[in-house]
C-alpha cells in the first residue's frame, strides 16, 4: 500500500477530482463567505472592544477595560484557529499547503493564557516593552504554523504486513515514512490510524469499527531525500475483516502548543484468519480422533511399500523373518496407508437457537476446526472443507489450507430451525472418513454418520 501527502497536485484522476471541486466552489461556495464575514465581524468587533479598552482605561474602569480587552484577544483568536486557515485553503495558496487542522495542546493553552495576560497589561500601561513581548509571543504561533506546513509537506508513507495475518498472535509490520523535500528535514512526525467518523460516533454513541494500525507511530526525524522505517508489533484480537480508513500524520512541531495533523484518506482491508494455536480443547480432543480414524481403517488391506532396515519403536510384527536372515540384520516390512490420511471437515454453521453463550462458544469452535485443519496440513494429508456455501475439492492440505482459513475468517453463526441440509449431503455420499462440527443436538444427527464420523458438538466446547 502507498499512500503520498501530495505538495502538489497535478494530472491524473486525482487533478480531475479537484477540478470539479473548484468549479463547484467558483459557483456556490456559501460556507466560504459566510465564514469569511463572520470572521470580519469578529475582527471589527476584537478592534471595537480594543478601543473600548482603552477609553475605559483612561476614565479609570480598569475592572472593565480588562475584559474588554480579554474579549477583544479571544475573538481575534478564534478568527485566527478558525477562520483564517480555511480561507487560505480556498485560495491559490491550496496547491503549495497541505490541508491542516489544529488542536490545542495542555501546553499551548497555558501559553495562551500568558499571550491574555500580557496583552491585558501592555493594553492598560502602555509599556512599549510589553508590546514587544506580546509580538514575539504571537510571532512565535505564526512560526510554528510555517514550520508545521513544512514539516508535514511531501511525505510518503508505505504500511507493509505480512501475506497471512492470524489473530491473537502478535505479528510485525513495517512502517517506512520517506521526506520526499530536497532541503527541509520533517522533526517529530506521528502517524496514526484516521478516524473519519469520529465526531458521528461521539453524537450517535456508536461501536468504533476495528482498524488495522490502532497505535500511534512516533518518528523523530526524517532527514531530506531519506526514508526511516519503524517496525510495528500488531495483534488482531478476532478473526475477520479490519479496515483502515486511512492515516492522520501529526506533529507538534517546534514548540508544542499546537498539534499540526494532515489526513491522508485511504481504503484498506486486511482479513484476519482464526487462531491456529492448539487449545485446551484441541489437545483433549485430537487423541480421540486419532484413535476413531484407526478403528475406522483397521483391517483394510494395505500395499506393501518397501522393506527397510528396523529402526527403533517400530512393532514386531512387521520384521520380515526371510529378509532378515538372508541379510543377517533385521528388516521390517513398510506398506502404504494413504486412506488413514484422507478426512473431509465439516463445519456446521447454524445454531438451534440465539443465545449469547453459544455464540461465544461458536467462536471456540470456529478456532477448533482452525486447528484441526492447520493441524492436518503440518501431517501432510489429504483433506476436504465443507461448510454452508463453501467447498473444497479432495486435495493435499497444504493446496487448500489457507482457503479453508478465509472461509474460517469470515463465518458467521445463522440462527433457526436447521434442516440438516449439509449433514444430509454427507451421510447421503460417504467420502472419507468425517470430522464435523455442529451445534445439533446429538439425536438428530443421521444414523450413518456415526459410524464413520467423530462429532463435536459446539455446545461442548
Amino acid at each position: 500500500m502507498m499512500t503520498t501527502l501530495p505538495h502538489s497536485t497535478s494530472g491524473g484522476a486525482w487533478g480531475d477530482l479537484r477540478l470539479r471541486v473548484r468549479q463547484q466552489w467558483a459557483r456556490t461556495d456559501r460556507p466560504g463567505w459566510r465564514r469569511f464575514f463572520l470572521g470580519l465581524c469578529g475582527l471589527s468587533a476584537a478592534f471595537f472592544l480594543a478601543l473600548y479598552s482603552t477609553a475605559l482605561t483612561e476614565a479609570g474602569r480598569v475592572g472593565a477595560a480588562v475584559w474588554a480587552a480579554a474579549s477583544s484577544l479571544l475573538l481575534t483568536g478564534i478568527v485566527a484557529v478558525k477562520v483564517v486557515p480555511y480561507l487560505a485553503r480556498r485560495t491559490a495558496l491550496e496547491r503549495w499547503f497541505v490541508k491542516i487542522e489544529y488542536e490545542f495542546t495542555r501546553q499551548g493553552v497555558l501559553y495562551l493564557i500568558i499571550i491574555a495576560v500580557i496583552a491585558i497589561a501592555a493594553l492598560n500601561t502602555g509599556n512599549n516593552l510589553l508590546f514587544i513581548i506580546l509580538a514575539s509571543l504571537l510571532a512565535a504561533i505564526l512560526v510554528s504554523g510555517i514550520l508545521s506546513q513544512i514539516v508535514l509537506s511531501q511525505l510518503e508513507l508505505d504500511f507493509v504486513l505480512p501475506d497471512h495475518v492470524f489473530a491473537e498472535q502478535p505479528m510485525i509490520s513495517r512502517l517506512t515514512v520517506s521526506n520526499l523535500k530536497w532541503v527541509f528535514p520533517s522533526f517529530s512526525v506521528t502517524v496514526s490510524a484516521r478516524d473519519a467518523d469520529r465526531k458521528k460516533r461521539k453524537k450517535s454513541l456508536g461501536p468504533r469499527p476495528r482498524q488495522i494500525l490502532e497505535a500511534p507511530v512516533y518518528v523523530p526525524y526524517i532527514p531530506h531525500r531519506s526514508s526511516v522505517t519503524q517496525h510495528v508489533e500488531i495483534t488482531f484480537p478476532r478473526r475477520g475483516r479490519y479496515t483502515q480508513e486511512g492515516f492522520r500524520v501529526s506533529s507538534k512541531f517546534p514548540f508544542g502548543f499546537l498539534r499540526k495533523s494532515h489526513e491522508v484518506p485511504t481504503k484498506q482491508e486486511i482479513l484476519v484468519l482464526p487462531n491456529i494455536q492448539p487449545t485446551e480443547e484441541f489437545y483433549e480432543i485430537l487423541p480421540l480422533i486419532g484413535g476413531e480414524m484407526e478403528s475406522f481403517y483397521k483391517g483394510r488391506g494395505h500395499d506393501l511399500y518397501a522393506i527397510r532396515d528396523y529402526q527403533e519403536g517400530d512393532t514386531a510384527r512387521h520384521v520380515d523373518w526371510k529378509a532378515t536372515a538372508k541379510a543377517q540384520a533385521v528388516k521390517v516390512r513398510e506398506f502404504t496407508r494413504e486412506d488413514e490420511r484422507r478426512l473431509l471437515l465439516v463445519f456446521d454453521a447454524v445454531l438451534p437457537q440465539a443465545d449469547s453463550s453459544l455464540e461465544a462458544k461458536f467462536e471456540k469452535a470456529v478456532t477448533f476446526c482452525a486447528c484441526l485443519a492447520w493441524h492436518f496440513y503440518e501431517i501432510d494429508a489429504q483433506m476436504q472443507f465443507l461448510t454452508a456455501g463453501f467447498e473444497t475439492a479432495m486435495a493435499p492440505s497444504q493446496e487448500i489450507i489457507y482457503p479453508v482459513l478465509e472461509a474460517l475468517a469470515l463465518i458467521e453463526p445463522t440462527t433457526g430451525v436447521s434442516t440438516h441440509t449439509l449433514l444430509s449431503e454427507v451421510a447421503s455420499s460417504p467420502r472419507a472418513f468425517n470430522i464435523i462440527i455442529t451445534a445439533q443436538p446429538r439425536g438428530s444427527i443421521p444414523t450413518s454418520l456415526w459410524g464413520s464420523s467423530y462429532l463435536v458438538f459446539i455446545d461442548s466446547l
